[in-house]
């Protein structure tokens, strides 16, 4: 009786141990706006992620900024355009979300398309969250031409 016991107490423990390892997922909303003329070839937006997180490390703010040119576009200012999203289709994401799950966090392979600017990153608190904003210029001719490439989103010159 005593070694069962003992069994089911460690078996326990270790059900304890090993569902607390998996990281909370949190439901994250960003917000994307035009921070300026970027270079040929790329945008330079301005991305603002809410979280309860005291810490954001600024791969997240890249994450979303590429998330938010593909996926959300952005209105327009006195000094700049509005850019609709690459994706044409709101439900892509759910659609190819294999791709997108590699994408964004599996191969991270999102990273090489953003780069943050330097000293721009901002951190307020707002009621019990935070919102974390940064400037990062997105590579979108790169981006585009990837996506089209892994048959995401059809080229420009596709529709003729």
């Amino acid at each position: 009786m005593k070694k069962f016991l003992i069994l089911a107490i460690m078996m326990v423990f270790i059900a304890g141990t090993t569902s607390a390892k998996k990281p909370k997922q949190e439901n994250i909303r960003y917000d994307i706006e035009c921070a300026g003329n970027g270079s040929q070839g790329t945008y330079l937006v301005k991305v603002w992620v809410y979280t309860k997180s005291s810490k954001l490390t600024s791969e997240v703010l890249k994450k979303y900024a590429v998330h938010g040119v593909i996926f959300k576009g952005y209105a327009g200012k006195t000094n700049c355009a509005q850019q609709k999203p690459l994706a044409q289709s709101p439900v892509l994401e759910s659609e190819r979300a294999d791709f997108f799950n590699a994408f964004f966090n599996i191969d991270k392979a999102y990273s090489k398309y953003a780069t943050e600017v330097q000293g721009s990153t901002e951190r307020i608190k707002v009621g019990k969250e935070y919102k974390y904003g940064a400037v990062v210029s997105v590579s979108k001719d790169l981006l585009r031409k990837d996506l089209e490439a892994a048959g995401i989103i059809r080229g420009l010159s596709g529709g003729f």
